[in-house]
């Protein structure tokens, strides 16, 4: 699957809403949605002019809701869906984030680390709509430089 709209990516996002995502038994269930917001923005605390990780931070929920019987597998769908939509440093940071016995550089040791607090931080992290934008200049920019490949 690719996705080809900010609207479609935005609806795959809201659909995310409410529903669980259990990884391991070691941890608590947490609403994808939510923890999808909160790593977005705790991203953006740390990183605000880095909207590509930001957005890496956002996107990662679709997956269990797209292929809920591949846990494994779930990044490098999420990441192919997205690389046409919002570029190859975004598909790349989804796809090795939950890898953790990849080797990491920076960008990526801090989504993983937002992505692990986003899981138990307690914050209010704004609403999906307020990503709209930023999710619109990536596809956007992205769009321009696929033009010209």
């Amino acid at each position: 699957m690719e996705l080809h709209s900010v609207e479609e990516l935005m609806d795959l996002l809201y659909a995310c809403r409410g529903t669980r995502d259990v990884p391991d038994r070691a941890r608590p269930p947490v609403d994808p949605h939510d923890h999808a917001l909160r790593t977005a923005a705790l991203l953006r605390r740390g990183r605000p002019a880095d909207k590509e990780l930001q957005v890496a931070g956002l996107v990662q929920p679709v997956g269990g809701l797209l292929w809920p019987g591949d846990p494994a597998g779930r990044a490098d769908h999420v990441a192919d869906a997205v690389r046409t939509l919002l570029g190859g440093r975004v598909a790349r940071l989804v796809r090795r984030c939950p890898h953790g016995d990849t080797p990491a550089d920076d960008d990526l040791l801090t989504l993983r680390q937002a992505t692990e607090e986003g899981r138990t931080a307690v914050f209010d992290a704004g609403v999906l709509e307020d990503w709209r934008t930023v999710l619109d200049l990536l596809a956007a920019r992205n769009s321009r430089l696929g033009a010209v490949d």
